[in-house]
C-alpha cells in the first residue's frame, strides 16, 4: 500500500520562496530580533505577514541592506575650512531672558489646599 509523503518528507518546490523568520534575518544581518520586527512593524522594511508573524524572502533580505546603505560623500561636496559658512547663525540683538520660576508640585498644592480648609 503506497504512503502519502509526510509534510517534513515533502519535495521542494522550486517556484516557492524560502521565508525566513525574523530571528534567522538578524542573525544574518548581525542585529536583534527586536530591531527587525520594530523596524517592520514601522513599516520601514518590506516584510510578507503571514500566519499572524513577519517573513521575509531573500528579495526583502537585500532590499533592507540596500535601505541602510550609506553612500560616501564625494569629494566635490566636502567644504574647505575657508569656504565654510557658519552652520548655526547668532542674532545680533540680544533678546531680554525671562527667569524661569517652578511650579509647586501637585502633592504640595493638595496639602497646601486641605490646610488651609482645615484653618
Amino acid at each position: 500500500m503506497p504512503t502519502r509523503p509526510s509534510a517534513t518528507h515533502r519535495p521542494i518546490d522550486a517556484t516557492r520562496p524560502d521565508l525566513y523568520r525574523p530571528g534567522e534575518v538578524a542573525k544574518r544581518l548581525r542585529c536583534s530580533e527586536w530591531w527587525i520586527k520594530e523596524q517592520a512593524r514601522k513599516r520601514r522594511i518590506p516584510y510578507s505577514w503571514i500566519g499572524g508573524s513577519y517573513r521575509f524572502t531573500e528579495e526583502h533580505v537585500k532590499e533592507i541592506i540596500r535601505l541602510f546603505e550609506v553612500e560616501p560623500i564625494q569629494p566635490s561636496v566636502h567644504r574647505t575650512a575657508q569656504s565654510a559658512a557658519p552652520l548655526v547663525q547668532h542674532p545680533t540683538s540680544v533678546a531680554v531672558v525671562t527667569p524661569l520660576r517652578a511650579r509647586v508640585p501637585r502633592r504640595a498644592r493638595t496639602v497646601a489646599g486641605l490646610s488651609q480648609l482645615a484653618a
